[in-house]
């Protein structure tokens, strides 16, 4: 005997609200939403000297071995910008630094005074060349500089080894610019022209065109694209990495505030555009340049403040605060997941079930 029909449609609801209910938002996990079980990104199990902030990874393809280049350290070469390798992404030793204290690029300081260390490189291989941009500054200062080396290889036992100092790219003036030129970011179009997204607080994040082989902008007189800002006071947003992926360009960027241990607020997000230039928006359709961005990862347990992100061959680095290492940062590196939609995803699966519902 069948139930009546009004008894069925109960029925129905009643299962479907104990399906959405269990476990947390079922219904929005099966259908490929944001943080859904059908996508997950993997942690990669890191050993070694993982003391690397604002990572710029270089990873390895083929059995090739994988770097790190990250922010200098004051004590150590006068503060420039470090260097970690691994044989295969997961186990990390120190390798020096970039250059030594007798051949640094001298005219930095002389364009930035006060500077301590040097921030947040990124490394691009163009035909052949390897080229690291860096940046120069201090806290709270606009006053900064973009700078570039080369080198045609990155293993230091190689005879032709030697990072070449091609002087600056680009520079913020206080008074006399509106952002803050640190964190450089490259990316190539379609058409394999490279531009360069950077910038923090102030005016937010910018991009400017590049040429080939210098690396240098194409046209110094054209004003930079505004692309992303935080309207929330300070417009704490830094550390654009633009991906290509079907189709698609991913401005990821990091909001809030690092470099305070335990206390510290950094989250990363990420809008997509079909033009390098932008707009970048997010799920939603908010921009990134008035405050949009899907929200890729935060603070979660032990790991605070994650960011000062870099994308290499489908992996995702960054840096975070340990709590159980009394708020010191530590080098953490993803294979990024894409959901149904093309979003990009860095939560892992075990993050997703934690997650409160």
């Amino acid at each position: 005997m069948r139930a009546p029909l009004v008894s069925r449609r109960v029925a129905l609801v009643v299962v479907i609200a104990v399906l959405m209910a269990a476990g947390g938002a079922f219904w929005w996990r099966v259908s490929g939403g944001p943080g859904s079980a059908s996508a997950a990104a993997t942690a990669l199990e890191l050993s070694g000297d993982l003391r690397a902030h604002d990572p710029a990874i270089v990873a390895g393809t083929a059995g090739q071995p994988w770097y790190v280049f990250s922010t200098g350290d004051a004590s150590v070469a006068k503060g420039a910008i470090q260097i970690r390798t691994s044989p295969d992404g997961h186990a990390w030793t120190t390798a020096g630094t970039v250059w030594d204290a007798a051949s640094e690029p001298a005219w930095v300081r002389a364009a930035v005074p006060g500077v301590t260390n040097f921030w947040a490189p990124d490394v691009h291989l163009h035909d052949g060349t390897y080229y690291l941009y860096y940046a120069a500054s201090s806290f709270g200062s606009n006053r900064s500089v973009i700078g570039l080396l080369t080198n045609t290889t990155l293993d230091a036992a190689d005879p032709a080894y030697a990072w070449v100092d091609r002087g600056e790219v680009w520079r913020s003036t206080p008074g006399s610019t509106d952002y803050n030129a640190i964190d450089p970011g490259i990316v190539e179009d379609a058409d394999g022209t490279p531009w360069m997204a950077f910038g923090s607080f102030w005016g937010g994040i910018q991009m400017i065109r590049l040429e080939w082989p210098s690396g240098m902008p194409a046209d110094r007189s054209v004003p930079p694209v505004h692309l992303a800002s935080h309207i929330v006071p300070p417009n704490a947003i830094e550390a654009p990495t633009i991906v290509r992926h079907d189709g698609w360009f991913y401005l990821f960027v990091s909001r809030d505030l690092c470099c305070r241990a335990s206390a510290s607020t950094y989250n990363m997000v990420v809008g997509r555009s079909r033009a390098v230039t932008g707009p970048y928006v997010d799920r939603s359709g908010a921009d990134m340049a008035t405050d949009g961005g899907e929200e890729l990862l935060a603070t979660r347990g032990d790991m605070v403040g994650p960011g000062g992100e870099s994308y290499s061959n489908g992996y995702l680095a960054f840096h975070y605060y340990a709590t159980h290492l009394g708020g010191d940062f530590q080098l953490a590196i993803r294979k990024v997941a894409w959901d149904a939609d093309g979003w990009p995803v860095l939560t892992t699966a075990d993050e997703q079930d934690a997650a409160p519902r």
